[in-house]
């Protein structure tokens, strides 16, 4: 069973400027919720007991986020707000189960994932990208379903406009396991509409195998100087590891940028009392 999820946190979210040049971007209130409050109630909702931030000395706003205990007590014990208990209450409870560690240079989700190397216990972990938000339906949950059936490491899909693949990684599908599921056989970063293998596009929610560790150590830095997390997994498919693609049933918002981020506020005030 997945019990480990691990969410990076440490990039400077420059689309999101001039907003992220004084406030992390996951704490920015997504119809009145920290966008990074959804994705840790995903996780649990999903049965995970840990989860671990990658984040940087530039972002220890987030960290404070979760331990600012004296300033709630003292709010508490003077205006003995409800909802504030409350809120607090919550808090405690998410501090309980999460970690940090530190990524002060910025070198790609790749080397994101490897800082949590030492804290990884189990076989497998849940990885999360928080410009991602999925609603109405848990994908992790969904996810970890279909990686208990098959013992595999899984990876979410969603089906793009064909004209719009060029903005995507795009799985190369090699069988068809039903309507939901496919065998990846590889990952195209960014193809044109013309050399697409498909139209289905890489989602940020990975179910990963513990061995990809050993692949990361040894990869070299690819496009930018980045350590990148999908030529670790080309290599791991390439030596036989089998990858399933699993097309989630929920609704896909990108939190990511500007425009995204202003239309994810208003679709999530129109379904306001959704659960997992």
């Amino acid at each position: 069973m997945i019990k480990q999820a691990i969410i990076p946190l440490a990039g400077l979210g420059t689309r999101l400027l001039p907003l992220t040049s004084v406030f992390a971007k996951e704490l920015l209130p997504i119809n009145g919720k920290p966008g990074i409050e959804y994705i840790i109630d995903e996780c649990i909702d999903a049965g995970i007991k840990e989860i671990i931030f990658i984040i940087s000395k530039k972002k220890v706003m987030i960290k404070n986020y979760f331990y600012n205990d004296k300033l709630f007590k003292k709010i508490i014990k003077k205006k003995k707000d409800k909802r504030i208990s409350n809120e607090f209450k919550k808090i405690l409870k998410y501090k309980k189960m999460i970690k940090f560690v530190y990524q002060n240079n910025p070198r790609g989700t790749g080397d994101a994932v490897l800082k949590t190397r030492k804290f990884i216990k189990d076989k497998y972990f849940l990885m999360l990208l928080p410009d991602d938000l999925i609603i109405k339906k848990n994908c992790s949950k969904s996810m970890i379903s279909v990686h208990k059936k098959y013992k595999s490491s899984v990876m979410a899909s969603m089906n793009v406009n064909k004209n719009n693949v060029s903005r995507w990684g795009i799985y190369n599908v090699k069988k068809k396991i039903n309507n939901q599921n496919f065998i990846i056989n590889d990952v195209v970063e960014k193809p044109s509409v013309k050399n697409a293998p498909s139209n289905k596009a890489v989602i940020g929610r990975y179910i990963l195998p513990k061995i990809i560790f050993n692949k990361l150590l040894k990869q070299k830095s690819g496009k930018g100087g980045e350590i990148h997390i999908t030529d670790a997994i080309q290599s791991l498919i390439k030596n036989n590891q089998k990858f399933i693609g699993h097309s989630f049933s929920g609704k896909y918002l990108d939190c990511g940028t500007m425009d995204g981020y202003i239309k994810s506020s208003l679709e999530i005030a129109k379904t306001w009392n959704f659960a997992w």
